[in-house]
């Protein structure tokens, strides 16, 4: 089936592009069992991979997420925001787009135990350190041809209002606003 969906289904408008989507949610490590991460499945980026796949493009799939693979897509595995962020400069930097629908960490465990950190009475303090604006990167070196479309998770209405500085700030074409399960419509 997916041959025949890929051969008849879709106008290939998107023939000879190479599309970099990016899915899943960063695991950052606080010891060797445990690690921060949030509640991002990967199935937006899955969905985008597969339509541009459908519509005739090269897609790359930078996944952190346990979804099947994409039929007829390249994917290339993550899992933390370091490793993502090795994966957008060696993949989408002469891509002719790259969808960041990944939930990055913004922070990660300053350190990181060698060993299991143990139960122990009081209280467990971790510090964290910023992790690499992916984005931010891409904006500063984006090539002519890159068309940029970055993913944003909001809990409140009024959060829309920092995404158009933070589009042109990253000098993205495009910036999606996802709503947070329960955090209301965004409109």
């Amino acid at each position: 089936m997916d041959y025949v969906a890929r051969e008849l289904e879709h106008e290939k408008d998107m023939q000879g592009m190479k599309v970099v989507v990016s899915a899943g949610g960063t695991r950052e490590p606080m010891d060797p069992v445990r690690y921060l991460t949030n509640h991002s499945t990967g199935k937006m980026g899955y969905a985008v991979a597969r339509a541009c796949m459908l519509r005739g493009a090269d897609v790359t799939l930078l996944t952190s997420s346990d979804l099947p693979p994409v039929p007829f897509v390249k994917m290339v595995p993550f899992a933390t925001a370091a490793e993502l962020f090795e994966a957008v400069k060696v993949n989408a930097m002469d891509a002719d787009a790259l969808v960041m629908a990944a939930a990055v960490a913004d922070y990660r465990p300053a350190q990181v135990a060698q060993d299991k950190i143990k139960k122990h009475d009081g209280e467990l303090s971790i510090e964290l350190e910023r992790t690499d604006d992916i984005l931010g990167w891409v904006g500063e070196h984006k090539p002519e041809q890159l068309f940029v479309c970055g993913f944003s998770m909001e809990t409140k209405r009024s959060d829309r209002k920092i995404l158009l500085p933070s589009c042109t700030r990253k000098n993205m074409d495009m910036i999606v606003a996802k709503q947070c399960q329960g955090a209301g419509a965004l409109v």
